[in-house]
């Protein structure tokens, strides 16, 4: 919390750095009592119809009064949001709680100069966000009707505004709870504006290079020379106080001397003189920066103190930053040309976008896709990522005609909510491949407190999964998936054909496509490619068009052995003819031959270049991976799951009153009528047990809740343990409860003489397991798995991130392992799976709905042959944290 004297509090992540419609970023908080300077300045500032509008009459000037009314709130009743550019007020919007404790005023003046750049929507999110922490519902607000810009905010915010007109003002009302069409809005809005901001930053109109030297091999003379020599279409500017010409051109000394606007700097000085930099950048008017200097979140706590700093500085300027550490910036496109990296020169124009997070790791992606001389649209090494992360290459991507697949390294994820959502949307038209170290973490932005549940192990990979990600473990495998999603359609199907001139390696590479979960629907090893060119090749091409021309082929593996007189490119250019012409996706693998001239260079005839590997086991690997993505573009996502019968507001306002005694970080455990009863918004019902302290009240409740019963007790390490004597089944009548109490009570005496509750018997069913828990990056993450052994021995759980899709929801059941068990298994029925599929989607949308549900746990759940019976249910709830991929727009540090 930030703590303003006199004034009150408000939680850290109110404040926020922002995107706005044209790439631009600016700095959003809220208001304090020491900006009444800087709100006259901006009054003043302001045009005589921008007064008018907002005050529906011109001030010259605001009183004293005025002053302190609009600058001192409480950010409870009364909360104002300034956003900023270089400390300078350019937006204001501010609402005060009328009588109705749930309805607000809201209202915004905009800098005229600044107007048209979104500003207004992004305070309208930050506000309405605010105003529903403080138990506020709704908003009001009025407008003079010429006022079109200020309306227009409102009617395209997604809202149900209903207006009328009154007096010569038009009155505006709408519930400000997030909806799906506001949450479309600001998705697109978010998309537009951090898109806009990469493409800016990929397609200078100009450039300096601040350090540039006439060293040779030093960072700053690399920089400028692969700049220059790459072709960049734009002005460049070398600026060096120590030198008066540079690359045959003239040197400046300070940014400030260059005679023409910069709209990228690449920064390659020592880290202590980055700071002085980038505020003459700010000065300029440039719009972003590569930082290529390191000394910063890579030497401990010093340097990430001074890499915030740098950030913090640069987005209130309107600069994005890419690095520190950053090995640079590359893009193809002829009419831009820049190799603003470290690669020694420009890579071929192609339709693979790249993305690293180390710089290292840059190198080894530029050396790899130049060993298999593959095109590159563009490439961003973000380095320490302080800003620019793959989110936002993402962004840019989806809309890039140049990109057809897209490729991440990444260390770590800052916004994996943002991420999945991202990728999900991404993945649908393009494939997108990510390899991650395997000590990747989830990095926690400042200002975000680590209160809540830990995901699980595996939580990251599966929700990477649900949203079409080809995940792969190393840069070779990247590239191996990368070649053949770059240039070849998507296979409709997992059914192969092998052809080999080798019966044994035809054989084994058939063995590999089974083990990755294809099919083999035909396996030719009779290709003789010995009887030289004029014979071998066409009866190659007329073996390989038989081939693909069945329905039942959907791609093709050739696996080759060397053969006298015929090259790789000849039998290359073949392989691609033919897959041109049916449309499937060819690999070819040539075994024995160290480099195949690995990806056969641009165009073969009229045909494509054709994926080539060495190793035909990584050919199908790469492949079965294809296959997967394939799968899942194809197949029907559905709406995201919205069970019938739900009551979230009534959840919301249950969890309210819940969480009245509830401070700081603490957690509170449901009793069971609490849980019941909140549970129950979302349909779900917990099968109710009574606890007893004597027979006759056991007897009492048994009689209440219906025989036959069960005896359990009610520790959580033995409520489950029929062995260790924790539970008693199918208890008739009440002479049977007694004995069996008395019992249950001599074996539990060892361990404590725990107490016991009663309960109806369920059906017989499967024992399965439920449980949803808050992450504070990844936010709701659901688990399922069958109740035992599978999970407590085996970790067989299944994990996805909410919302979930009613796909999302069937593949969610059926991933465990032990899930084969729902189907039937050892002369066993099946269960009513769909029973489970229902109780998991009403599970992900009360936790997609709540993150004050810290967890719920269901354990045991046993489904039978029809219906589900939850028989313990476990609910925790505390002060919710805000999720990284909230209703409003922010940039994460």
């Amino acid at each position: 919390m930030v703590d303003q004297p006199g004034d009150g509090v408000y939680p850290e992540y109110w404040e926020a750095d922002v995107v706005l419609r044209d790439g631009g970023t600016a700095h959003l908080r809220p208001i304090h009592p020491a900006d009444a300077d800087a709100v006259q300045a901006f009054h003043t500032g302001q045009s005589q119809d921008s007064i008018y509008m907002r005050f529906f009459a011109f001030k010259a000037r605001l009183s004293s009064k005025e002053l302190k009314r609009f600058t001192e709130v409480d950010y409870k009743d009364r909360v104002a949001f300034v956003i900023t550019i270089g400390g300078e007020i350019i937006g204001i919007g501010r609402y005060d709680r009328l009588d109705d404790p749930t309805e607000a005023e809201v209202a915004f003046n905009i800098a005229d100069a600044h107007q048209g750049r979104g500003i207004g929507s992004i305070l309208l999110e930050h506000l309405a966000a605010a105003a529903q922490e403080n138990g506020i519902r709704r908003f009001s607000a009025e407008v003079l009707p010429e006022n079109r810009k200020m309306l227009m905010v409102f009617s395209d915010a997604g809202y149900d505004v209903k207006r009328h007109f009154d007096d010569g003002v038009v009155s505006l009302e709408f519930n400000i709870g997030p909806t799906d069409k506001s949450r479309a809005v600001m998705e697109s809005r978010e998309h537009r504006a951090e898109a806009r901001s990469v493409r800016d930053l990929l397609t200078p109109s100009s450039i300096a290079v601040v350090g540039a030297s006439r060293k040779w091999g030093t960072v700053g003379y690399q920089l400028l020379e692969h700049i220059i020599e790459g072709g960049f279409t734009g002005p460049v500017y070398a600026i060096n106080p120590e030198a008066l010409e540079l690359a045959g051109m003239l040197s400046f000394g300070r940014m400030a001397e260059v005679p023409g606007p910069v709209q990228l700097a690449v920064i390659a000085v020592p880290y202590e003189e980055v700071s002085t930099v980038v505020d003459e950048c700010a000065a300029a008017g440039v719009k972003g920066v590569v930082v290529a200097s390191a000394g910063f979140a890579d030497d401990g706590e010093r340097g990430l103190a001074r890499q915030r700093e740098l950030v913090r500085k640069a987005r209130a300027n309107g600069m994005r930053v890419i690095g520190p550490a950053s090995l640079g910036i590359v893009n193809t496109h002829p009419e831009v040309s820049l190799n603003a990296s470290m690669a020694p020169t420009l890579p071929r124009r192609g339709g693979l976008g790249l993305f690293s997070q180390s710089a290292a790791i840059g190198v080894s992606l530029y050396a790899a896709s130049s060993r298999r001389r593959m095109g590159i649209s563009t490439f961003l090494s973000a380095g320490n990522r302080a800003d620019v992360s793959g989110n936002d290459m993402m962004q840019f991507w989806e809309d890039d005609a140049d990109t057809t697949a897209v490729a991440l390294y990444l260390e770590s994820i800052g916004n994996p909510r943002k991420f999945s959502r991202l990728a999900r949307r991404l993945a649908r038209t393009k494939p997108v491949i990510v390899a991650k170290s395997e000590t990747m973490g989830l990095r926690l932005p400042p200002g975000h407190a680590v209160r809540t549940t830990q995901a699980p192990a595996g939580a990251l990979d599966a929700m990477m999964r649900q949203s079409g990600v080809i995940r792969v473990e190393t840069i070779e495998q990247l590239m191996d998936v990368a070649q053949i999603v770059a240039g070849q359609p998507l296979p409709a199907g997992p059914e192969l054909a092998i052809l080999s001139n080798s019966q044994a390696l035809g054989k084994v590479v058939a063995d590999s496509a089974v083990a990755n979960g294809l099919g083999v629907g035909s396996l030719v090893t009779g290709l003789d490619l010995d009887a030289g060119m004029s014979l071998a090749l066409p009866a190659l091409r007329r073996s390989l068009q038989d081939t693909l021309a069945s329905e039942h082929v959907h791609a093709v593996v050739a696996a080759l052995l060397p053969a006298r007189g015929l090259t790789v490119e000849n039998i290359a250019g073949v392989l691609a003819e033919c897959a041109a012409e049916a449309g499937k996706p060819v690999v070819a693998a040539f075994t024995g031959i160290l480099d195949p001239s690995i990806y056969v260079e641009g165009m073969v005839g009229e045909a494509p270049a054709i994926p080539c590997f060495s190793n035909p086991g990584a050919a199908v690997a790469a492949l079965a991976a294809v296959v997967r993505y394939a799968e899942w573009v194809a197949r029907d996502q559905g709406h995201f799951v919205e069970p019938v019968g739900c009551d979230p507001e009534g959840a919301r306002a249950s969890l309210d009153e819940l969480l009245a005694d509830v401070h700081g970080e603490q957690l509170k455990q449901l009793n069971q009528g609490e849980a019941a009863s909140l549970l129950a918004y979302y349909g779900i019902r917990v099968l109710p047990s009574v606890g007893f302290e004597t027979a006759d009240q056991a007897v009492d409740a048994a009689e209440a809740l219906g025989w036959p019963v069960a005896v359990k007790t009610t520790d959580p390490g033995l409520r489950h343990r029929l062995d260790l004597g924790g539970v008693r089944l199918d208890i008739e009548d009440a002479e049977s409860l007694r004995r069996n109490i008395e019992q249950m009570r001599r074996s539990l005496a060892p361990y404590g003489a725990p107490s016991l509750e009663v309960q109806s018997m369920a059906p017989v069913g499967q024992a399965c397991t439920f449980r949803a828990i808050e992450d504070p990056l990844l936010g709701p993450v659901i688990s399922f798995g069958l109740a035992g052994d599978a999970v407590n021995l085996l970790d067989d759980w299944a994990h996805r991130v909410p919302p979930l899709s009613a796909a999302d929801v069937k593949d969610f059941i059926r991933s465990p392992r032990a899930a084969r068990k729902l189907f039937g298994y050892q002369g066993l029925p099946a269960v009513d799976v769909g029973a489970l599929e229902e109780l998991a989607g009403r599970v992900a949308w009360m936790k997609d709905n709540h993150p004050e549900i810290s967890l719920v746990e269901f354990n045991p759940v046993l489904c039978g042959t029809q219906g589900v019976a939850i028989l313990a249910a476990d609910v925790r709830i505390g002060n919710a944290a805000q999720r990284t991929d909230s209703a409003r727009r922010a940039m994460l540090g």
